[in-house]
């Protein structure tokens, strides 16, 4: 089951619905500004893309977003250094189409920047954030606080994050993990917080209100006759 804080829109049901107050949206997007002109932002489902490039149209996958710019599939044979056009919506956006410059690549995957304007920029800003509200985008920082690691998660706490969770676990050293910005969070992500507090000794931090009833929920369920 996935459960879905709710700032008052509707949903499906099988999400538990919280009140309109539980997640304030406004200190969310203003926490997550400075984080996503950079940091990169992961999807729980790739978005499609078409690239254009030396007159031909390819199709492709973002792997990850950001203000200043994408990583995605394409098969495509692009040069480092050149442009390429981008055309792309994130899950049911308005279409964004930006040139891009092409910056690196591995085997089919590349990383570009983008040449843009303050109007598609406002266009990529909503996009994010409103994949975000709705848990179809995630962001994980891990950060020092008065000599403490603390990993921040924001969006959607799903299986789509296991690589950063498990290398920031494992080979960052966190004590704390911040969820007080989580909008979506579905077993796999529940799974991972139950991996960090039983087996890393981490602390749950701020909580969302729709991650604390869920992990509510997974510790009565965990502590039931026959589950240990």
């Amino acid at each position: 089951m996935n459960y879905r804080c709710f700032g008052g829109r509707p949903g499906r049901s099988s999400f538990v619905k919280m009140g309109k107050n539980n997640l304030n949206w406004t200190n969310v997007a203003t926490n997550l500004l400075d984080q996503r002109r950079h940091q990169r932002i992961r999807f729980s489902t790739p978005p499609a893309i078409r690239i254009g490039y030396a007159g031909e149209i390819g199709e492709g996958q973002i792997e990850n977003l950001s203000l200043s710019g994408l990583m995605f599939r394409s098969n495509l044979s692009l040069d480092i250094g050149h442009t390429v056009g981008c055309e792309f919506s994130v899950f049911g956006s308005s279409v964004i189409d930006v040139p891009a410059s092409v910056v690196s690549r591995v085997g089919d995957l590349f990383g570009a920047r983008f040449q843009t304007g303050p109007i598609n920029q406002i266009i990529i800003d909503d996009a994010i954030t409103g994949a975000l509200a709705r848990g179809q985008a995630s962001i994980l920082t891990v950060h020092d606080l008065a000599g403490r690691k603390v990993m921040r998660i924001s969006g959607g706490l799903n299986g789509t994050l296991r690589g950063d969770f498990m290398h920031a676990l494992t080979r960052v050293g966190i004590e704390e993990i911040d969820l007080s910005a989580v909008t979506t969070v579905d077993q796999a992500g529940l799974a991972l917080c139950l991996v960090a507090t039983k087996h890393h000794s981490v602390n749950l931090g701020s909580q969302s209100a729709c991650f604390a009833e869920a992990w509510q929920k997974a510790q009565v369920t965990i502590n039931e006759p026959g589950c240990n």
